[in-house]
């Protein structure tokens, strides 16, 4: 390859090819003229190889080898597949369809999984896959690279030596199989995402795959950006309209970089190797989409394959799939959902109004009998000897021939003993007109036969229903139900299938889910006893009471029962005796179902009322020997045989060895689902194989039937020469239109189908609108056929509106009269009437789909589904179609089963192949495609697929599917239009228009600071506690809790004031300290950490607290602590000596350097001798602290604490809660940063009340610590962390029995305030106390508080309880409020009702602290905001942070967060900008001053916050959405990446779940935020990362994501 590497261009013809491309895009140029001039230009810089094209003419010709071309036009002749959905010409237009696809493929990013989900075996090595049925982005090779894909330069262009590489096409594809190459053989690297289990890590180490991976997808991303020119070119010649925008830029990066792989790449010609073999870890990796922005300071791309993996995704959506839709009206709040306008080049009718079609006149012949009771009757006892019915084994054997004679016997015995053996004389269990169920296998016919008549001579009413195999099968509940509602409560069986039933340990049949209490009664001869002498049946004519009942199953999975009178029942038999010709002892045989439909019609009853003789072939026998219908028809010279189109092609598959086969006798063989299009190219087959066999072709007869209309219509066995059968090719363009159009131009989508005959005799038929009014359909419009006859059922069993609107029909004429004075039944089939009466369906009103307004029937789209190649990796044809519902419109949704053999790539090519193929001849998009592995879908009694319990099990995440692709970008075309920012209205405009509409402008305060008392007046905190040494020493401030509950230590004013001394001497003496330095305090939560505390502060030091390292995981929290201690500049390192040997140990050096640790003091032994005097400091606007926290983003921030700010905070704090030296308070708070550290080390000092420390981490080892320490202690206020509270609340859930019985009593409990920087989380709030209220928690005990990095602490609500009124209640209750989520998505707030759709509840983060202001300011123009916006919260106190303490000076950063001014408005007052949008809302209620209480609602972060489509977007409401969607899914945590949303689930459960987890996920979103989801990762719990407070750090989740480091079970790429 190397010696046909392209030279580097000069520049010059680089500039001049980009003008052609230019001219290209503009369309100034023909795509031929520009082929021609640049093949021109860069002809001289490529040496053509002997024999091979010019590069131009390759780019458009898929090239077809032998073999592929060989298999283009070579029968299947695979048994696995479902051949009730072979059409040769069918799977021809859809291989044409793909190889067109082929000219506009794109590379499409392969799912990752984790290896141990990968089931399958995988090939030895990569190959390229037989390009003929072009799957998505296949390379365009020509399949010579070594097999082993060792050859290093086998990227960009495909193939390797395939020479493809130059054309521009080529070098564009990323090929599926370099990727999955590289990821099997990086599985040296990480094993985790390696997507199959494939063995080929000899291809040459996962180095030089990487290389080409990295290759080929540079070029693609290089190139996509002028590829859209080519790409909208080729568009316009798919669609013939002109209107296509722009192609939108998903990434929002830029392409055109100055390097120089960029320029080249993006002129499509590989450019990028340096002639000289040069092995791929020697050649410089093109840099992927944004690695430009993404560099680190050496220059190493720190993009990753994941990245490169969404990388390709955003190029897959850069092309606009449709024409776009037009604009539509955004209200100002509903944002309607697009609404799809028809499309007007859309077929239309052009035909008349048609006419209903009459049948012949049904010719009632004398002899016939007046009712099949008499029938029986007669041929009972005329010619008892006469055969009715002979059964086989599974060998084929006859078991048993059941004559007339023995028929009428066992009828009168069935009917006698259900009327008389049942229950009491007095009391019978079964009277006439009495319904009991009838549970007989398919192998026993002649039990079957005996019983059902017997039921008629009775006169109760027979409910055939399928076998119960188990107490769970797929849909025997609905049976069930369709029993209970019938009033079931006996039941027929056979001796054989009693003895199979399941049994209870005690014998008995339990009882099946959801089945009413039956009596089981076994109806045959030996187990029954004579009927008496004197009794005798009373057979009457047939009357318009109800013969039998026939179930159902609906689409929807519930099962109806269709009422078929007695009258109905003969007519019907007369109907089939004649358009069959039936004549007395014909033989018939029959291989369907005797329970129901056409098996039940004709060799039930049909074959009785004329003495037939049936042959029952039972569907075992079918599936041992497929041929043996075809032996039998020929053994008993048989005159008719009833078939499913899937028995003649079992037979086809199977008849290759037989010789004597004969079936001149047939001269009818009705084929039962004739109806179905997709059976015509079985009826053919099966006639060109045995047409040389006597097979005679107007023998074939296809019948429509349905439930309710029995027989529609059944083709007459015509006399020979007639006319030929109808045939009509539909296009299914038209077809989704509801109009015929025969054939179209394309030749690819079309329906071919077969007529069924004319109307039965004595029935009228008319076509109507399949929705809305039975409006009479033109002649060219298709509907549902509609029969007005006796001859079918009369209602759904006890459910009048539904029988009213299928069994009473009045089709309307189009001046809206009805046309015809008799009803009209629903026969659920599509179809039209055609020339010379001829009736065509084409499908059933069950499969219909109805998206974005246009008709699609299931069973086209698993016959496109079944034609793609490979045929055969589908598992016996085994496809589920369905749609179900997401955001107001249907959407395709397909399961196949695989075949146990695929490998992943298998898999997924075919996957991507069956979109592209339904795609091209239906022109819908599929939302889901999933494949489960093979036998696992829910069957039904005769194996076919369950299709209800299949989209329940799908809906309910409960399928297990081994792959699944999601293509929501394609199919979802109804979202509501992007948010379009309007042009910036002034600040001063929004305040006037505030005014104007009445809006207050949204500020607030807490309470003023008031009187000072006696510990107030000291500035420094120092200061207040050598007061309290001196005043109250023994007073004790500090009790620490150990995990057993009991005091570990306490602390007294003294002993805290005297080992401060201690400390600030050590200081002096060891650390040769100055005033001001630094000192980090590394200390585990206690009494310690309070103590160095206030010995830097006797030092004159500041001091820094650090959670020290975690023991467990060193290497992830010592970073941490160092970044701190340097950040920081901290001289020194103040600790205990357990962790000061921590921090130079052998564990910690792998992590850190840690020689360039500072000093690192302990304070275990500290010296004896009398103390230095103390420092005393004398500016009370020094630094007393610095605050340093991880923020959610990721973000270290320190801020600065003056003495000035602390003091002020801790008299603010001691204002509103009230706390005195009499107080006690329980603090569950790590104390680090923030309101924690304040609560834990500053206010007992300041304000003199006890603390009761419990560290948080001792409630890992026993999670009641906390509560019951608040109990024991008797404490009324106390203070703790979300993480606490969840703990508690998943720890203790099944406990407060036990702790009840403890004495665990938290009725004492005033004020629990859970301290947070977020949003309330209400929900875990309203559990806790829901959960604890037992043990005396008062509901309004609970509230929050709200803190930020400017501000430690902002609100804090307390409520009093337990106080009098007239004392004053300190605060009001904390509200709660329900606001539309749509609207806040457009920072508009809007207050709804609960319960409303959309809305979203909000909890009030606590009330002000006193001496604190608030405004909601808008953060891009820093304008005030009015109280119905949301807005950025901006605070005014005297305890704000005085800056951020950082290393380089960013002063912008600085002053912008913590010296804000208004733009507009007050423009003098100086504010803090917290970073969190939120709003404020004066509430009803008043506090102690008499004021109206303003409530602040914090919304989120707004660096957190996402914008897409326009809007702004909060992760933790869509998080919400997706926890709740499957139990399954225990935390969840979602970013954006180049404008895609990736969301990351933690899967609680079996990783073979982790799919089900990707359609809900999807779903949900789209449903509740109309956002589409790029990625859905699916982890192990605890993945995603919390900081201390129990924040999910999104971003270094997102991070983690793209540097591969998650090990995810299952990525799924949405595409």
């Amino acid at each position: 390859m190397a010696d046909r590497d392209p030279a580097p261009l000069p520049a010059e013809v680089r500039a001049k090819l980009a003008e052609l491309e230019l001219e290209l895009s503009e369309g100034d140029i023909t795509q031929k003229g520009y082929e021609k001039k640049r093949s021109k230009l860069i002809g001289a810089f490529f040496p053509q190889s002997p024999g091979m094209d010019p590069p131009m003419g390759q780019e458009r010709r898929p090239p077809v080898t032998p073999s592929s071309s060989s298999r283009y036009h070579r029968r299947r002749s695979s048994g696995s597949r479902d051949e009730r959905y072979r059409s040769d010409v069918h799977t021809e237009a859809v291989q044409a369809a793909l190889a067109k696809h082929k000219e506009r493929k794109m590379a499409v990013p392969m799912p990752s999984k984790r290896r141990s989900l990968v089931v399958q075996t995988s090939m030895e090595a990569y190959t390229p896959p037989d390009t003929s049925s072009g799957s998505e982005g296949e390379g365009q090779g020509d399949g010579d690279e070594g097999e082993d894909g060792e050859e290093e330069d086998g990227g960009g262009g495909g193939g390797g030596g395939g020479g493809t590489s130059s054309s521009r096409e080529g070098s564009i594809r990323m090929e599926h199989w370099i990727s999955r190459a590289m990821h099997g053989t990086s599985s040296t690297t990480t094993s985790s995402t390696a997507s199959s289990s494939s063995s080929s890590t000899r291809s040459g180490g996962s180095g030089a795959a990487a290389g080409r991976l990295a290759d080929a997808l540079a070029q693609h991303v290089h190139i996509s950006a002028h590829h859209h020119h080519r790409q909208r070119q080729r568009h316009h010649h798919h669609h013939k309209t002109e209107n296509h925008s722009a192609p939108p830029d998903v990434t929002g990066y830029t392409n055109n970089t100055t390097s120089t792989t960029g320029t080249n790449a993006a002129d499509g010609i590989q450019a990028e190797r340096v002639p000289g073999a040069q092995t791929a870890a020697q050649r410089q990796t093109p840099k992927y989409g944004n690695a430009e922005l993404m560099e680190t300071g050496d220059g190493v791309p720190v993009s990753s394959r994941v990245s490169a993996k969404i990388q390709q995704l955003v190029n897959t959506l850069k092309r606009p799939k449709r024409p776009p839709l037009r604009e539509f009206f955004v209200d100002d709040f509903e944002e309607l959902l697009e609404v799809q306008q028809p499309d007007p080049n859309q077929p239309k009718s052009e035909g008349t109004q048609m006419v209903a079609l009459r049948g012949e006149q049904l010719g009632v012949v004398t002899n016939w009998p007046p009712s099949l009771e008499a029938a029986l009757q007669r041929w009972g006892t005329i010619s008892p000897k006469a055969p009715c019915l002979t059964t086989m084994d599974t060998n084929g054997k006859t078991v048993y021939v059941l004559t007339y004679g023995k028929l009428w016997s066992r009828s009168v015995k069935v009917a006698y003993n259900l009327l008389h053996r049942l229950g009491t004389k007095q009391e019978p269990l079964v009277r006439p007109g009495d319904r009991v169920a009838l549970v007989f296998p398919n192998n026993d016919p002649a039990a079957f036969m005996a019983a059902f008549y017997g039921c008629l001579l009775a006169e109760v009413v027979p409910v055939p229903i399928e076998v119960p195999l188990t107490r769970k099968d797929a849909g025997s509940q609905q049976i069930g139900f369709l029993l209970g509602s019938c009033g079931v409560t006996v039941a027929l069986t056979s001796d054989v299938c009693h003895k199979g039933l399941p049994k209870s340990p005690t014998g008995d049949i339990p009882q099946f889910k959801g089945w009413p209490k039956v009596l089981w009664f076994v109806a045959e001869s030996k187990h029954l006893s004579k009927p008496s002498r004197d009794w005798f049946p009373h057979i009457k004519d047939a009357n318009q009471d109800t013969a039998y009942i026939e179930y159902k199953t609906c689409k929807d999975g519930s099962v109806l029962g269709v009422t078929v009178m007695r009258i109905s029942m003969l007519t019907h038999c007369q109907v089939l005796t004649q358009s069959c010709s039936y004549t007395e002892a014909e033989t018939i045989v029959n291989v369907l179902d005797l329970k129901k439909d056409v098996g039940l019609w004709h060799a039930v009853l049909t074959s009785v009322m004329n003495m037939m003789h049936v042959i029952s072939i039972p569907y075992a026998l079918m599936k041992v020997n497929p041929l043996s219908w075809i032996q039998k028809v020929c053994q008993f010279k048989a005159k008719v045989a009833c078939v499913k189109s899937r028995d003649m092609h079992w037979a086809l598959v199977a008849h290759r060895d037989q010789r004597d086969v004969n079936l001149s006798s047939l001269r009818m063989l009705v084929v039962a689902d004739g109806s179905n299009p997709w059976s015509i190219s079985s009826c053919d087959a099966f006639l060109n194989v045995f047409q040389t066999k006597g097979l005679k072709p107007e023998v074939i007869c296809p019948c429509a039937s349905s439930p309710e209309a029995l027989t529609v219509a059944i083709k007459r066995p015509s006399e020979e020469g007639s006319t030929p059968p109808g045939r009509g090719v539909l296009s299914m363009q038209g077809l989704s239109h509801g109009v015929i159009r025969v054939d179209s131009e394309e030749k690819l989508s079309v329906l071919t189908l077969q007529d069924v005959g004319t109307v039965m005799p004595g029935g009228l038929m008319c076509v109507v609108k399949p929705e809305g009014v039975p409006l009479l359909c033109k002649t060219d419009e298709i509907g549902e056929l509609c029969v007005c006859t006796v001859a079918t059922g009369t209602s759904y069993f006890g459910l009048a509106g539904m029988t009213k609107n299928t069994f009473e029909v009045f089709p309307m004429s189009h001046s809206g009269a009805p046309f015809s004075e008799f009803p009209f039944t629903r026969t659920g089939l599509l179809g039209f009437i055609g020339p010379a009466g001829l009736i065509f369906v084409a499908g059933k009103m069950d499969g219909l789909m109805v998206v974005g307004g246009r008709r699609h029937n299931a069973d086209d789209i698993v016959a496109t589904a079944l034609a793609v190649e490979p045929m055969k990796f589908v598992y016996r044809g085994r496809i589920a179609v369905f749609s179900i519902t997401v955001l107001h419109d249907e959407r395709i949704v397909v399961v196949a089963e695989q075949r146990p053999d695929s490998t992943e790539e298998d898999s997924f090519q075919w996957m991507s192949r069956v979109l592209q193929a339904i795609d091209s001849i239906h022109q819908v998009g599929v939302y889901c495609l999933a494949l489960v592995p093979s036998n696992t879908l829910p069957k039904t009694p005769l194996g076919g697929i369950h299709l209800s319990e299949t989209k329940q099990l799908f809906l309910e995440g409960a399928l297990h599917p081994c792959n699944v692709l999601m293509c929501p970008h394609t199919c979802v075309t109804n979202l509501p239009k992007p948010r379009q920012k309007q042009p910036e209205i002034g600040p001063a405009s929004v305040m006037v228009g505030n005014l104007v509409s009445g809006k207050r402008i949204a500020q607030a305060s807490g309470q003023d600071l008031g009187q000072i008392e006696d510990n107030d007046q000291f500035l420094f905190l120092s200061e207040v506690l050598q007061w309290r040494a001196q005043t109250t020493p023994d007073h004790v401030l500090y009790t620490l809790i150990n995990s057993r509950g009991t005091i570990a230590s306490t602390l007294t004013c003294v002993q805290l004031h005297k080992r401060a001394e201690k400390i600030a001497a050590m200081l002096a003496e060891r650390g040769h300290l100055q005033d001001g330095d630094h000192v980090a305090l590394v200390y585990p939560p206690g009494m310690d950490l309070i103590a160095a505390f206030y010995g830097c502060l006797y030092a004159g030091c500041v001091p820094i607290t650090v959670r020290p390292p975690h023991l467990q995981n060193i290497t992830t929290t010592l970073p941490t602590v160092k970044m701190i201690v340097e950040v920081s500049r901290s001289v020194c390192v103040m600790t205990t000596q357990l962790i000061s040997k921590l921090l130079r140990s052998k564990e910690a050096s792998a992590t850190v350097d840690v020689r360039t640790w500072p000093p690192v003091l302990d304070t275990d032994d500290l010296p004896k001798k009398k103390p230095p005097p103390l420092y005393k400091p004398s500016d009370p606007d020094t630094l007393a602290y610095l605050d340093f926290s991880v923020s959610t983003t990721g973000m270290l921030a320190g801020v600065k604490m003056s003495h000035t700010a602390t003091s002020a905070f801790c008299r603010s704090i001691k204002l509103q809660c009230e706390l005195y030296p009499s107080r006690e308070v329980a603090i569950c708070l790590d104390p680090y940063c923030g309101l924690g550290f304040v609560l834990w080390c500053l206010c007992s000092v300041y304000s003199g009340h006890q603390s009761i420390l419990i560290p948080p981490s001792e409630l890992e080892v026993n999670p009641a610590l906390w509560l019951s320490s608040v109990s024991q202690y008797k404490v009324r206020d106390t203070f703790c962390s979300y993480s606490v509270m969840e703990l508690c609340t998943k720890g203790l859930g099944l406990q407060t029995d036990s702790l009840k019985s403890r004495g665990v009593d938290l009725s004492r409990v005033r004020t629990c305030v859970v301290v947070a920087e977020e949003r309330p989380r209400i929900a875990l709030t309203q559990s806790f106390s829901k959960l604890f209220k037992d043990l005396g928690l008062h509901p309004r005990a609970v509230s929050t508080s709200f803190g930020c990095r400017v501000n430690l602490a902002i609100c804090l609500q307390p409520h009093r309880l337990g106080k009098l009124a007239e004392q004053g209640t300190s605060g009001p209750d904390p509200t709660t409020v329900f606001v539309d989520m749509r609207a806040l998505r457009h920072d508009r707030v809007r207050l709804v009702e609960r319960g409303s759709p959309h809305s979203l509840s909000l909890m009030e983060s606590g009330k002000i602290l006193p001496g604190v202001r608030i405004i909601i300011a808008n953060p891009e123009t820093k304008g005030p905001m009015g109280e119905s916006h949301l807005g950025e919260i901006w605070v005014h106190s005297g305890h704000n942070c005085s800056g951020y303490f950082r290393v380089y000076g960013d002063e912008v950063l600085q002053s912008d967060h913590f010296s804000s001014r208004l733009s507009f408005g007050d423009t003098q007052s100086v504010w803090a900008r917290t970073g969190y949008l939120g709003f404020l809302r004066r509430t009803e209620l008043t506090d102690a001053s008499g004021e109206r209480h303003d409530a602040l609602y914090v919304v989120g972060a707004l660096e957190e916050t996402m914008e897409l489509r326009g809007m702004r977007y909060h992760p933790i409401d869509i998080e919400t959405s997706v926890i709740r969607t499957h139990k399954s899914i225990t935390e969840c945590a979602v970013f954006t990446w180049t404008n895609l949303l990736v969301v990351v689930v933690e899967l609680d459960g079996s990783e073979h779940e982790a799919l089900d987890l990707v359609p809900l996920v999807t779903n949900v979103v789209l449903e509740e935020h109309y956002l589409i989801v790029g990625v859905v990762v699916v982890v192990d719990i605890g993945i995603i990362p919390i900081n201390s407070r129990g924040e999910k750090q999104r971003m270094h989740l997102r991070d983690g994501f793209l540097a591969d480091q998650l090990d995810p079970i299952y990525v799924a790429y949405n595409m």
